[in-house]
């Protein structure tokens, strides 16, 4: 059965049947009153009459009742379809791709931020940590500067802070006073560094000098004695200006020492590899007991290894030879980046390895590290190690420079010249 309605005069369907496309039609006005006329008064109890739509074309008001004009809202809240506008229905539209140039921009300058911050925090960290106790402004006539720096690096046999259990523990014994139990010069220059170490059984001459607490001078008499003697008659500044008179070399900084501090700072690194000696070595008053061959050395061995004499038939040049060489194995592990770079051993090494050093009051961490990496260049071959030059020894023992030798030695330093000088 047909139900389509036989009248097709009604509009529906219309422009369907024919071969040419339908005219464009034209868009419902809203029929309001004449310009000027008065309102009408509103019929239906009140409600004004709602407008009528005309499509343009005389027809209109059959559209009254077709439900367009009920309220009812079509489509989406925006107006369009199921999409809203820009989609096929007029939706949001195709998401914006991410802009990653501006985020990797923005994430290199945070990481850069936060190295910076981290950096500057860790350098006043380490920077209060050092114990800037040595002033070097209370030495008296001082010989001139010359090209490169000169550190005087010191090992005492400090016993400061320790328990009696420690002491034992590090073969240290209880004598009081400190002196020193290492000494050595480092030059760092354009032609590599140079590493001299000083015989503590040196046979040197007191000059005068200034009371580093007293302020008094003393005047020099002539008087000789070991090179330790002269740490543990007034201290750090009366031994540079021992130094200083005997060789005529300026020094410019000071490192110090103790026993604990270098134990710690060799325990902090995990322990450093060295070369034992054919033979092994054993002295049971530095509590050194090793077998030949290489091995890693705790902080209690590694100090033992370095104070170790009497294993070597007495000889104290030979004991420096040992602690050159501990020395340079030491700084050449410290100096890498798997200590650099990381922080869990970074930051362990540096706060026992700080804590454990006096320096003069000009030293800074950028010279600190500067010795570092001339000591590790010494290891790596690129640099030049020695003893003082040895001419003989006095009647009680003390060792006689060579005066020859060390003004050379002395004048290729002052001029930052490859050293041609060698020592025993």
């Amino acid at each position: 059965m047909n139900d389509w309605p036989e009248n097709r005069n009604d509009r529906y369907g219309r422009g369907s049947a024919g071969s040419q496309p339908e005219s464009a039609r034209v868009m419902r006005q809203v029929r309001r009153g004449r310009p000027g006329s008065a309102p009408s008064a509103p019929p239906y109890g009140g409600v004004p009459q709602q407008p009528t739509y005309v499509d343009g074309q005389g027809y209109g008001d059959q559209y009254d009742n077709s439900g367009y004009n009920s309220g009812h809202v079509y489509g989406t809240p925006n107006g369009g379809g199921p999409q809203g506008p820009g989609g096929p229905g007029g939706g949001q539209g195709p998401r914006r791709a991410p802009n990653w140039g501006r985020r990797i921009k923005l994430t290199a300058i945070t990481l850069v931020t936060l190295l910076i911050v981290v950096s500057v925090s860790t350098y006043f960290w380490a920077d209060s940590k050092l114990n800037r106790d040595v002033d070097l402004s209370k030495v008296i006539d001082r010989p001139e500067a010359g090209q490169g720096t000169n550190y005087l690096i010191v090992g005492s046999d400090s016993r400061a802070g320790m328990t009696e259990e420690e002491k034992k523990a590090l073969h240290t014994g209880s004598a009081d006073g400190n002196r020193t139990d290492s000494m050595m010069i480092l030059h760092t220059g354009d032609n590599g560094s140079t590493l001299i170490s000083l015989p503590r059984d040196s046979n040197v001459e007191i000059p005068t000098f200034v009371g580093s607490e007293s302020g008094k001078t003393y005047e020099g008499t002539g008087r000789e004695v070991k090179l330790n003697a002269a740490y543990a008659e007034d201290g750090p500044e009366l031994l540079v200006r021992t130094v200083e008179f005997n060789t005529g070399l300026r020094i410019d900084h000071y490192v110090e020492i103790g026993f604990e501090g270098f134990a710690n700072i060799v325990d902090s690194v995990g322990g450093v590899e060295i070369e034992i000696p054919k033979g092994g070595m054993k002295d049971t008053k530095s509590g050194a007991d090793f077998d030949a061959g290489l091995q890693t050395l705790n902080g209690e061995q590694a100090l033992a290894f370095v104070r170790t004499r009497y294993a070597l038939a007495g000889s104290d040049l030979d004991r420096t030879k040992n602690q050159q060489k501990f020395l340079s194995a030491l700084a050449n592990q410290v100096a890498t980046p798997g200590t650099v770079l990381n922080p869990f051993k970074l930051y362990p090494t540096m706060g026992a390895g700080l804590d454990s050093l006096s320096v003069d009051k000009d030293m800074s961490l950028f010279d600190l590290a500067d010795m570092f990496w001339a000591m590790k260049s010494v290891s790596g071959g690129d640099g030049t190690s020695m003893n003082m030059p040895i001419s003989g020894s006095t009647s009680g023992g003390n060792l006689i420079w060579d005066e020859a030798k060390v003004k050379t030695l002395v004048n290729e330093l002052k001029n930052d010249e490859k050293v041609t000088v060698t020592g025993d």
